[in-house]
Order: C-alpha cells, then structure tokens, then sequence
C-alpha cells in the first residue's frame, strides 16, 4: 500500500488520533477569553512529554548534579532503594535527566521516578 505524500498529519495518525485532537480542539474553544496558556488534560494527552516550556528548581538540580558526579567521580559503593522497596548496591557510572546507570553485581539502569532514597553503603538506610 502506497501513501500518498500530500496526506495530512491528521490522516495518517488514524481515527483515536482525531477523535483527541477534536476534544483537544473543542476545549481549547471553550477556555476563557483572554486566557494565555491552556494546558491539556491528562485524560486527552496521548503520553507524556518532557517537562519543555516547564522552569527547573535550579537549586534542586543543581544539587543534585553535584551529588551525582561526586559519588561516579569517586566510584562510591551506593545503596539504591526503589519505590517497591527493593535494594539496589553497586557504583553509580552514569547518569542523565531522567535515569542512572548501576554497576553492582549486574549493570541495571534504574529510571529516577522509581527511587525512593539512596545512601553511600556504608551508612545506615532509612
């Protein structure tokens, strides 16, 4: 099957695709008159995007950069405790927005969301 190139974006994303830009549409039109910004609903998002437009705590990250950097600097056996409870102990290699890399008994890339705390191993846990 052939797609033709003057096809729109519309077309191509299907009929869920429309049906949300159509909500998406219609709420836009019923927001106040005047009203600068319009945030779309959660229910009508189709996934969730990174926080673009949105400003950082700069002190927050910041710290945190710093921790980070000291502790894979450093190779600083760490304890990694998740939102479900599990521990995770290993040096941390790497890390970006939104992940860390672990190399402990296995390598693991663990996402930021799912940590609870962590603390150098030799410290007591919470």
């Amino acid at each position: 099957m052939h797609v033709s190139t003057t096809q729109s974006a519309k077309d191509r994303q299907g009929p869920d695709a429309r049906a949300r830009v159509q909500s998406l549409t219609q709420a836009r039109a019923q927001a106040p008159e005047g009203s600068r910004t319009f945030r779309t609903p959660l229910s009508l998002a189709p996934f969730r995007v990174s926080t673009y437009g949105e400003e950082p705590i700069t002190s927050q990250s910041h710290a945190e950069v710093f921790y980070l950097q000291k502790q894979v600097q450093a190779q600083t056996p760490m304890v990694i405790v998740l939102e479900d409870g599990e521990r995770v102990e290993g040096c941390i290699e790497w890390y970006d927005h939104n992940a860390i890399k672990v190399r402990g008994r296995t390598k693991i890339l663990i996402y930021k969301s799912s940590i609870k705390y962590m603390h150098k191993l030799g410290d007591p846990g919470q």
